[in-house]
């Protein structure tokens, strides 16, 4: 059974940060490019950032180019989103995409607000 949890979102100031997390199971983890979504209330669900499989090749959404950078640890089948200099236009549940089986997580909230 696929699974994909997401964790670490939550409330942060502008110009903070936050570290996104997805364990993954139930696939061989290490063999898959991942991707990162997100969707802000009212707008369509657009990809942030996606890594390939043994993590040397990074590609990423322009709004969030030089602030984000996705990484991965296929030791413990996660997939991580380090998110710097968050703005209030960051704000949007963000969700962990397997793209091979069209997998998704139940998505974690970042809210980013003074």
């Amino acid at each position: 059974q696929v699974r994909l949890v997401e964790s670490g979102g939550g409330l942060v100031q502008p110009g903070g940060s936050l570290r996104l997390s997805c364990v993954a199971s139930g696939f061989t983890f290490r063999k898959y490019l991942m991707r990162w979504y997100r969707q802000a209330p009212g707008k369509k669900r657009e990809m942030v950032a996606a890594i390939s499989s043994d993590g040397e090749h990074t590609s990423y959404h322009d709004l969030v180019k030089d602030r984000f950078t996705i990484s991965r640890d296929n030791v413990q089948n996660t997939t991580y989103l380090q998110m710097n200099s968050l703005k209030y236009e960051d704000t949007a549940v963000y969700y962990c995409h397997w793209p091979n089986l069209d997998y998704w997580g139940q998505g974690t909230q970042v809210t980013v607000s003074s």
